[in-house]
């Protein structure tokens, strides 16, 4: 099944400003149903949630709305989803939820292919509690994370592992189930930061074997904020700090004041709008694996012709892995990351370089702290923005 790339891009307004965007991993542009999904939720009357009033009714069904959307973009359940001001955000709360339970001596396990945001909540958390972090390497020559290394740094003491399902800066896909089963064998949670992943594959939060899984709608289309997905019996037995009238039903609790219904509004559109990327009929969890399937199709043939045309430029690719997203990390020879990435928006090319806050891992690349450059793809992405990027990289 192919895209219809015509229509796609011509609803997406950004694009007429002929910038070629190849920053997705940091956020993708927003098609106009989203928007215009702001516009209609503010434009009705709205309050705090309720049964009440119309105002009230209203608030209520795009929460719920909201709701369902992410559960049917992640296999998940409705009433395990809570949102967040942030992943990043959401992952620091429940750090510390988790960590009341951490005695002195146990473990949490980090990797260093990790953002930093799914790495520096646990280890925080671990310090206040005198726990133990244990980190687990990836392969700097082929990007791999072998499960393997996660058996190896198990013990009865391991409470919590955190692991990402695709890295942002060099699109690693590590078998998450294998590791799940691993970690679940070992008497341990774990918690898969879904993010980058939740752009490029179709989400199946069982099939995972994760506890928690976090993802960030502007990744795919929607607003900024974060949602968490998690079984709600998992939900029941914590208990974050709260505001003592405010609600201890599951997932209320979790979610600290009002909620952004203008946003959540949005998240519901940008998963329909999601849904609607390949013709297709069926639930919108049906018609999320064939768009998801188009779009796997479409940018892998496009990131083939950029692999090939980084190989005819000597380029230095640190994306190697088996298993991975279309992001791919590279140097070109002799030539400053932060430079090329400046010529290439000088012709209108969004193609930027640095860490993106994988810290570990552009310093376990040998990088340090100034990374590479970075280039994404979006089903919004054609053969034109390709052939733009590669003449770029010819200049």
């Amino acid at each position: 099944m192919t895209l219809d790339l015509a229509r796609i891009r011509a609803g997406f307004p950004a694009l007429s400003a002929g910038l070629a965007h190849f920053d997705s991993p940091g956020g993708t542009q927003t098609p106009r149903p989203v928007f215009e999904a702001v516009t209609a939720a503010m434009s009705r009357p709205l309050s705090n949630r309720g049964h009440g009033n119309l105002a009230q009714r209203n608030a209520e069904e795009i929460v719920l709305g909201a709701r369902q959307a992410i559960a049917d973009l992640t296999g998940g359940r409705p009433d395990g989803v809570v949102f967040g001001r942030s992943a990043t955000s959401l992952t620091f709360d429940f750090a510390r939820t988790l960590a009341q339970d951490w005695l002195p001596g146990d473990e949490v396990v980090v990797s260093r292919l990790d953002h930093d945001a799914n790495i520096r909540p646990w280890v925080t958390a671990a310090e206040g509690r005198g726990a133990v972090v244990r980190w687990v390497d990836f392969d700097p020559a082929t990007g791999e994370l072998e499960v393997e290394r996660v058996a190896g740094v198990l013990t009865e003491r391991t409470r919590l592992v955190a692991l990402t399902a695709a890295s942002n800066l060099i699109g690693t896909r590590p078998d998450i189930a294998a590791v799940a089963e691993l970690v679940h064998r070992a008497g341990a949670l774990l918690w898969v930061d879904g993010v980058h992943y939740a752009a490029h594959a179709q989400i199946d939060v069982a099939a995972l074997g994760c506890d928690f899984f976090v993802c960030s709608p502007y990744k795919f289309f929607g607003p900024h904020h974060g949602a968490l997905v998690a079984d709600p019996a998992r939900l029941t037995d914590l208990h974050p700090e709260k505001l003592l009238p405010s609600s201890d039903a599951v997932p209320e609790r979790f979610e600290l004041g009002t909620l952004p219904y203008e946003v959540l509004a949005a998240t519901t559109a940008a998963i329909d709008y999601l849904a609607g990327l390949a013709p297709g009929t069926g639930s919108r969890r049906e018609r999320l694996a064939a768009s998801h399937a188009a779009a796997e199709e479409h940018e892998t043939r496009l990131v083939r012709r950029i692999e090939d045309g980084l190989a005819e430029r000597g380029a230095t690719l640190y994306s190697r892995a088996r298993r991975r997203t279309s992001t791919l990390l590279f140097d070109l020879p002799g030539r400053d990351a932060a430079d090329v990435a400046a010529t290439l928006a000088e012709q209108g090319v969004n193609a930027p370089a640095g860490h993106f806050y994988a810290l570990e891992a552009s310093r376990h690349l040998g990088l340090g702290d100034r990374g590479a450059v970075r280039v994404g793809l979006a089903p919004y992405n054609d053969d034109g923005d390709v052939d733009r990027l590669l003449t770029g990289l010819a200049a």
